[in-house]
């Protein structure tokens, strides 16, 4: 009915009808409504695979291997008796923020955004000439050479599966038919 019936409608209809009607309006950014409504991607569909949450994983294990290594530097820069404290310094917050790449990358898979795919393979293919590093040096940092190698293609091989790539709605080239 209209509110231009006001005659016609029955006795039950509430008085505040035009409030009512303005409040089941849907607000921007309620989450409802055509405003704020977009259409499902193909990456927000269905759960997420085990391959994409063990890459995300991998690159927040890295990203806070990094983080945690950065801030021993800045302590010991600081407070302890380097060589260089200037250089352990900038050591320590280089690294901080080499791991603040491979920790926003994680948070990016976790969250399916196609983005985080590129930070993430980046971080594993830097991770390869440390670990080569690592491995062609002597005594306690051989097994931390293995360990890294193992991580970073262990990373490289869950962020390149077909089924990460989908699931981040990532798709190949086109192929003509």
């Amino acid at each position: 009915m209209s509110t231009s019936d006001k005659g016609t409608t029955p006795k039950t209809t509430p008085k505040t009808t035009p409030r009512t009607d303005s409040k089941a309006t849907p607000r921007t950014g309620s989450g409802t409504g055509p405003a704020t409504a977009s259409a499902p991607s193909p990456a927000d569909e269905g759960p997420r695979p085990g391959r994409l949450t063990a890459a995300a994983a991998v690159c927040g294990l890295e990203g806070l291997a990094l983080a945690v290594g950065g801030v021993y530097l800045l302590v010991m820069g600081l407070l302890g008796r380097p060589d260089s404290p200037a250089q352990a310094e900038m050591g320590g917050v280089t690294l901080i923020a080499l791991g603040a790449i491979p920790l926003l990358a994680a948070r990016g898979l976790l969250l399916r955004r196609s983005w985080s795919r590129g930070p993430a393979m980046i971080t594993q293919i830097m991770a390869l000439p440390v670990a080569y590093t690592l491995l062609t040096s002597t005594g306690g940092l051989i097994p931390a050479g293995i360990a890294l190698a193992v991580v970073a293609v262990t990373g490289l091989v869950l962020i390149l599966n077909p089924a990460t790539t989908e699931a981040l709605g990532i798709r190949g080239p086109a192929r003509d038919a």
